[in-house]
């Protein structure tokens, strides 16, 4: 099994590598992309969420097969539910589906995928502020294959799904169950005692680097040496861009939209100082690059801070999401926002 397609969500992301090393080549598509074609769906312990399926709409087409040790979960979505351990169905499974082998994918359509990975992680031809694509291609490009990435929070867990390429095994840890922002640093410090020989690479927005920092301290302390890469986009830029999305005003999400009697313009790379770390401000990402060497060369946790720009960011993958948007409103933004949800409305499957 050469050129298999491998699709994964959030926990089985960082065990990419680990599929990688037992296979010969192995890609990640889009998971809306695969799913989208799939006649069949096996839910592994899965609730099948709103964010998973995409508020009901990504695989309706497929017939689903859940496993689940709760009944309640392997009934979702009209599933064929099998209540049992997971491993104990899979063993069965496997040994029901000898001999069987999924149909090879395209080499095509690997290349195509890698490269619009590349170009929207690549570095911005102007020196305009890059976007969190383009600072994660540049710590990509700077860490070894056995470096660990760990964030929370914001817009990055999207990119980072969406982008970062696992190497090896237990690569990428992200907590997304609620958006916990804060997380990551402290996070950090448990990924790297469990992981003390491998690069932590925290990645952080300043809205939830300003939520809990006080754990970089802590890291200083334990000689638990984290690599902090932290984008300042002024803001809760995921927030707002939703808002836009949604056909609404920038409100009380970036500080230069929200109520101020002076802007705030927060020197992070001083506080970081202050809490014992080695850190440094850069301005591009050639200049980002350089500093992921000085930080992977340091002896102690190593904060990076650069400003991006909180409007941009990648598709959001092909999936649609049940965010309501108000009938009646005087902006013509929010009418048209209202006609595509109505028409997103369209696509749920009715389960009553």
């Amino acid at each position: 099994p050469g050129q298999r397609p491998l699709a994964g969500l959030r926990l089985g992301h960082g065990e990419a590598g680990g599929f990688g090393q037992r296979l010969q080549r192995v890609f990640r598509l889009a998971v809306e992309h695969a799913a989208a074609r799939a006649d069949l769906v096996v839910g592994i312990g899965t609730r099948l969420a709103d964010f998973t399926t995409g508020s009901r709409s990504l695989f309706e087409q497929a017939q689903k097969f859940q496993i689940n040790v709760q009944p309640f979960d392997a009934h979702k979505h009209d599933a064929l539910a099998v209540v049992g351990d997971a491993r104990t169905v899979l063993q069965a499974l496997s040994a029901a589906l000898a001999g069987w082998r999924a149909p090879a994918i395209a080499a095509d359509e690997m290349k195509a995928w890698n490269a619009a990975v590349d170009a929207v992680t690549a570095a911005p031809a102007k020196q305009n502020l890059p976007s969190d694509a383009q600072v994660i291609g540049a710590v990509q490009r700077s860490v070894g294959e056995d470096a660990i990435v760990v964030c929370a929070a914001g817009g990055l867990p999207g990119e980072l799904h969406k982008l970062w390429r696992t190497s090896r095994s237990d690569g990428y840890h992200v907590e997304y169950g609620y958006s916990c922002m804060g997380y990551e640093i402290a996070g950090g410090i448990g990924v790297k005692m469990a992981a003390p020989d491998r690069d932590v690479v925290v990645m952080v927005g300043d809205g939830s680097y300003l939520m809990l920092n006080s754990e970089l301290a802590s890291s200083v302390m334990l000689g638990r040496k984290l690599i902090v890469v932290l984008l300042d986009n002024r803001g809760y830029g995921c927030i707002n861009r939703l808002q836009h999305a949604t056909g609404g005003a920038g409100f009380n999400n970036l500080l230069v939209d929200a109520a101020h009697a002076v802007l705030p313009s927060i020197d992070f790379a001083a506080h970081a100082a202050s809490l014992g770390a080695l850190s440094e401000h850069v301005g591009t990402i050639a200049e980002l690059e350089s500093a992921m060497g000085r930080a992977r060369a340091a002896e102690r946790s190593y904060v990076v801070v650069i400003d991006t720009d909180p409007l941009k960011a990648t598709e959001a993958g092909g999936w649609w999401w049940d965010v309501a948007v108000p009938e009646v409103s005087e902006r013509p933004e929010v009418e048209a926002a209202r006609r595509a949800y109505e028409q997103g409305i369209r696509q749920k499957k009715d389960l009553s």
